[in-house]
C-alpha cells in the first residue's frame, strides 16, 4: 500500500534486522524502526511499535530467523517473543511455522519470509471474497485499525475497502476513534487518506447512533483470535458495535486470516484477554499546535482505571468470517470447513447500500 505514493509494508527484513514502520508516531511523520535483537523484537511488538494480530505473527517470525542468524538460542527467543502479546494467535502460528524450519538460519528466514507472504496473499485475497458485500457507496463502519498497517500490504477489514475503491465503487468508511490507543484515528485515518478512500472520523460513541438512524449498511472488523465455535475477540469496543448492528438489522462482518482461527480454543471464554497499562486511560498522546508530540492527563491524579486491550464478539452475533478461501459461518461447523482449506464459492448477500454517506 502507499506512504507519499510509494508502495511500502508495515515490516521487513533486512541485512541489519527487521525493519518496520513505527506505529506508535504516526501520524505525525513516518519512521522506521529497526530491532537488531530478539529482545529489540519483542520491545517493538510490546509497546506496540508494530501491532495487528497478523503482522504481529510476521515480525515475530522475522524475530525468531534473527535469532537464528546472530546465534541465540532458539527456545529462549521463542519464549521471549511467545509472551511479549496473550491474545493474538497470529503471534504463535509466525514461531511455529519458522521452528518447523529447523535450526539453519537461512532455512528460518525462508520460512519466515514464506509466512510474511502468505498472509499478504491471504489478505489480498480477503479482499476479493469481501468485495461481494459491496454496492456503490456502500457505508462501512470500522473499529481500531485492520488495514495494511496491521495484516502487510492489504489489511483484513480494509482490504474489501480497498478493492471496493479500485472497483470504482466508491465506498465510505466511518472510522471510530478507538480509545485508549486511538488506532482508528491516528492509523486507519491515515491510511484511508493516503489511499483517497473518503472517510469520517467518529468518537466512539457514536457508532451505535449513526447505526440506529440508518447511516451504516456493513460493520467491519478484524480479529485477533477466533475459537473454534466462531466466537471472535477483537479491540475492546467491538461486541459493543456487533450489539447495535443486530438491534438495528445491520450486518456484521469480521475479516481474518485462517492464521487467526485457533481451534484449541474452544469458546471466547477461553480467550486471555490483555489488560494493558491503565495509564493508557488515564492519558491521551498526539501532536501540539507545533506538530510535536504531546502528552497530557485526563482524569484526575490518583484515579483508578482499568484498560482490558479486547473484547469478544459471539458468533451468534457475526454474519460471516470473511477468510481467505470465502466468507464463512461464525459457527463451528464454519470454522471446521474453513481449516480444511475448501473454497467457498457462495456469497453473502448484503444490505443494500442507500443514501449519502453525511
Amino acid at each position: 500500500m502507499k506512504v507519499g505514493g510509494q508502495d511500502t509494508r508495515a515490516a521487513w527484513w533486512s541485512d541489519e534486522g527487521v525493519r518496520y514502520l513505527d506505529q506508535r508516531v504516526l501520524p505525525g511523520r513516518v519512521a522506521i524502526g529497526l530491532a537488531r535483537t530478539v529482545e529489540e523484537v519483542a520491545r517493538a511488538i510490546e509497546t506496540m511499535a508494530v501491532r495487528g494480530a497478523p503482522l504481529i505473527g510476521v515480525v515475530a517470525a522475522y524475530g525468531l530467523a534473527l535469532a537464528a542468524r546472530r546465534g541465540e538460542a532458539a527456545e529462549a527467543a521463542y519464549a521471549r517473543l511467545a509472551r511479549t502479546r496473550p491474545t493474538a494467535v497470529n503471534l504463535w502460528k509466525g514461531l511455529d511455522a519458522v521452528q518447523a524450519a529447523g535450526p539453519g538460519a537461512q532455512a528460518r528466514l525462508a520460512a519466515a519470509r514464506a509466512f510474511d507472504d502468505a498472509e499478504v496473499a491471504a489478505a489480498e485475497a480477503i479482499g476479493r471474497h469481501g468485495l461481494a458485500l459491496f454496492r456503490r457507496g456502500t457505508r462501512v463502519l470500522t473499529h481500531c485499525n485492520a488495514g495494511w498497517l496491521a495484516v502487510q500490504d492489504w489489511g483484513t477489514a480494509l482490504a474489501p475497502v480497498y478493492q471496493a475503491a479500485r472497483a470504482g465503487l466508491e465506498p465510505f468508511v466511518w472510522v471510530s476513534e478507538t480509545r485508549p490507543r486511538l488506532q482508528g484515528a491516528r492509523l486507519t485515518a491515515w491510511e484511508l487518506g493516503e489511499e483517497g478512500v473518503a472517510h469520517t472520523l467518529i468518537a466512539d460513541g457514536a457508532a451505535a447512533h449513526l447505526i440506529q438512524r440508518g447511516r451504516v449498511d456493513l460493520v467491519l472488523t478484524g480479529a485477533d483470535r477466533i475459537a473454534a465455535n466462531g466466537d471472535a475477540a477483537n479491540k475492546i469496543g467491538t461486541y459493543s458495535r456487533a450489539l447495535a448492528a443486530q438491534a438495528h438489522g445491520v450486518p456484521f462482518f469480521i475479516a481474518a486470516p485462517r492464521t487467526t482461527i485457533d481451534p484449541a480454543t474452544l469458546t471466547g471464554a477461553d480467550i486471555v484477554i490483555e489488560e494493558r497499562d491503565p495509564d493508557e486511560v488515564l492519558t491521551v498522546e498526539g501532536l501540539d499546535e507545533a506538530g510535536k508530540p504531546a502528552r497530557v492527563r485526563v482524569a484526575p491524579a490518583g484515579t483508578p482505571a482499568l484498560n482490558p486491550a479486547f473484547d469478544v464478539t459471539p458468533g451468534a452475533l457475526i454474519a460471516g468470517i470473511i477468510t481467505e478461501i470465502g466468507i464463512v459461518p461464525a459457527t463451528a461447523e464454519g470454522i471446521a470447513g474453513a481449516m480444511s482449506g475448501a473454497e467457498r464459492t457462495e456469497s453473502a448477500t448484503p444490505r443494500t447500500a442507500s443514501g449519502s454517506p453525511s
